[in-house]
């Protein structure tokens, strides 16, 4: 019992439970821009079951982790690139976000959600949002799971990572979700990230790696930038 304890099993710990709430906040956007189509008084219990469903498939993953890897496994060729089960599961996963994105854009400027929430009509159900909320975690899941493998050991250690971040999120994604829908510049910029990050799973699915560090910077420094606008025009309208 006590060697589950150690230094290096605690360091490991803290160290993937930052990991995974960074590589979480994509999933957070993701669902705070799927349950803005719901009615209002839905939004806080499907997020909630939306991100329980995250950690649900994260640690199942975890606990198959012989099959997981074998998904790295060449299956065929295109283009003299090995394709393996990994790859498209993020080929697919990286379209479904571009192609999903790509739509919410195009209603956001059509104003079609607007006219169907004014003629009284969901955009969306709750069954619609949490098939969508699956299939992206399995994409997220996949890349946050052989990562937690690559730095730790013990089992236990990546399941209570998991755990712990997904409890983090849980109180912060609330309040992401309704900062999102107030400002709608802040959505159409999670909307661009979410094509940036669709792309950049299609290119890894292709074996083209791009540091995440780069896209995640790129993102952070929109979003300040972004911010200070909202700001600027908060202290003009009340000048």
């Amino acid at each position: 019992m006590a060697d589950l304890f150690t230094l290096q099993n605690l360091i490991a710990l803290v160290t993937l439970t930052s990991l995974e709430i960074v590589l979480g906040i994509d999933n957070i956007v993701f669902i705070a821009i799927l349950t803005g189509r719901l009615p209002e008084e839905s939004r806080a219990k499907v997020r909630r079951l939306g991100l329980l469903l995250a950690m649900g498939m994260r640690i199942v993953l975890l606990l198959s982790i012989f099959w997981v890897m074998k998904l790295t496994a060449p299956l065929f060729t295109i283009l003299e690139r090995e394709i393996s089960g990994k790859d498209l599961v993020l080929l697919v996963g990286g379209a479904f976000l571009i192609a999903k994105a790509t739509r919410e854009i195009h209603d956001k400027i059509d104003g079609t959600h607007a006219s169907a929430a004014a003629n009284g009509r969901s955009a969306a159900t709750v069954r619609s949002v949490l098939i969508q909320i699956v299939l992206l975690d399995i994409v997220f899941s996949l890349d946050s799971v052989i990562t937690a493998v690559g730095m730790a050991d013990a089992i236990w250690v990546m399941i209570a990572a998991v755990m712990i971040a997904v409890g983090v999120m849980m109180i912060f994604a609330g309040a992401i979700s309704r900062f999102v829908e107030r400002h709608p510049s802040i959505k159409m910029l999670a909307l661009s990230f979410l094509i940036m990050i669709g792309a950049l799973l299609v290119a890894e699915g292709f074996h083209q790696h791009f540091p995440r560090g780069y896209v995640y910077f790129a993102m952070a420094f929109s979003l300040v930038v972004e911010l200070l606008n909202i700001r600027a025009g908060a202290r003009r309208a009340n000048a």
